[in-house]
């Protein structure tokens, strides 16, 4: 299945001006991935753990603490407890993608900016701090009740700021995103940084981009469907 393989072939398209940006915050805005394989000792075995641990978090139903996944993935790829505690003790190195803080400088004037992201609250705030700009929701998946691609975290974060899914637009670090903006109505552009392939039956996005680079320009330019 390739990253351009996707059930719907007619992406949801925003029907309104965009008021909102929504963005997963742990691969959209930050290099995740490299903290993940430095404490896991390789890429491969990085991606491994971090496979364990989505597939948790998609199977689990109401939220189950996240630190508790995540150590529990550790645990399952043959990494050990220790592990989830030195992910959870250097979690502060997670850094923004070079272009990340610029764009969303560029979008501040112009958009309401957000974070809807699979974390607990403690460290979901943590890293939406390392972005050093203002956003005017934060959701985490403990605050939510759930894990992406459930429909409630997307759908808490436009509630709590009153802007409907035709006026917003998802910016997704992962392609299992589609699954759950689509519930809601929330067009979405992927943000595919390291070339991830699109799991079997995902929705299309509006559009995949390798970087954030793009992003005010694509913004300005999507047309709005009535």
């Amino acid at each position: 299945m390739t990253s351009n393989s996707t059930a719907n072939l007619r992406p949801t398209r925003p029907s309104a001006p965009i008021e909102l940006v929504l963005f997963d915050l742990l691969t959209a805005l930050l290099d995740s991935w490299t903290l993940w394989n430095s404490v896991a000792g390789s890429e491969h075995m990085g991606r491994t753990w971090r496979m364990a641990y989505l597939k948790a978090t998609y199977g689990c139903g109401s939220y189950r603490p996240y630190e508790q996944l995540v150590a529990e993935a550790a645990i399952e790829v043959g990494l050990g407890r220790q592990a989830a505690a030195e992910l959870e003790a250097r979690w502060s190195e997670l850094q923004p993608w070079a272009e990340a803080k610029a764009v969303l400088a560029a979008l501040k004037p112009h958009y309401k900016l957000g974070v809807v992201t699979n974390c607990s609250e403690r460290l979901g705030h943590i890293a939406a701090d390392l972005l050093d700009v203002p956003l005017d929701v934060v959701v985490t998946s403990e605050k939510a009740g759930f894990y992406k691609p459930d429909p409630a975290p997307y759908r808490l974060a436009l509630e709590m700021l009153g802007v409907a899914p035709a006026n917003a637009v998802f910016v997704a670090g992962s392609a299992y995103d589609l699954f759950g903006t689509e519930k809601v109505g929330l067009p979405t552009i992927w943000h595919n940084r390291i070339g991830l392939t699109a799991p079997p039956g995902a929705p299309a996005p509006l559009l995949t981009r390798p970087t954030l680079e793009s992003l005010p320009a694509d913004l300005s330019s999507i047309p709005v469907v009535a």
